[in-house]
């Protein structure tokens, strides 16, 4: 196979911008192969605490907005009660999960993975993930640009729908690596 391709500087001025525009991501990616990832540029003042009864008002209200099914929003047990008091563990006296980062990670993982409502499940976590980041002042960059986009918000709720137990604590740094202030 011939490779007789001769870059233009053009070619070679558009070849810098990608590199440049996507390098955080490009970094992440090599980190991943390598199994290298890791938690860091997170936030620990906490300013909201996020409790049952306010989500299942929010989750309320999202259902109103979208026009949900009488479904939306059921819950099916008291796992949602489980998934907001696992984000706060604790463990000799320190948060298992101690930045705000890692606290709506793990809440948009495990509203997911537990399946607590007979519908909605997706996109409950994903919009508390977000509103949660937002009552935490970490949504909105200082510019008012969002932290995360939306085809951003997608992808990563539905990698998490579809990942395997056992890659949790990957698919966790990997979010908070989205979320978190180097972005």
């Amino acid at each position: 196979m011939s490779h007789n391709f001769h870059a233009t500087p053009e070619d070679v001025a558009t070849l810098l911008k990608v590199v440049t525009d996507y390098t955080y991501a490009l970094d992440i990616l090599d980190q991943y192969d390598h199994q290298v990832l890791s938690i860091s540029n997170t936030t620990e003042e906490e300013l909201y605490k996020i409790n049952y009864k306010e989500a299942m008002w929010a989750i309320n209200g999202l259902r109103e907005k979208f026009g949900g099914s009488a479904l939306f929003g059921n819950e099916k047990d008291e796992s949602f009660q489980g998934s907001l008091a696992a984000i706060y563990q604790t463990f000799d006296g320190q948060y298992v999960y101690p930045s705000i980062e890692e606290k709506a990670a793990n809440l948009l993982y495990f509203v997911v993975k537990n399946h607590s409502f007979s519908d909605g499940n997706k996109r409950i976590a994903a919009f508390l993930f977000v509103w949660f980041m937002e009552k935490n002042s970490i949504l909105y960059r200082k510019d008012a640009t969002k932290r995360i986009a939306d085809n951003a918000l997608v992808a990563i709720t539905l990698m998490i729908a579809e990942s395997k137990p056992e890659e949790k604590e990957m698919i966790i740094m990997v979010v908070v690596s989205l979320i978190n202030s180097a972005n």
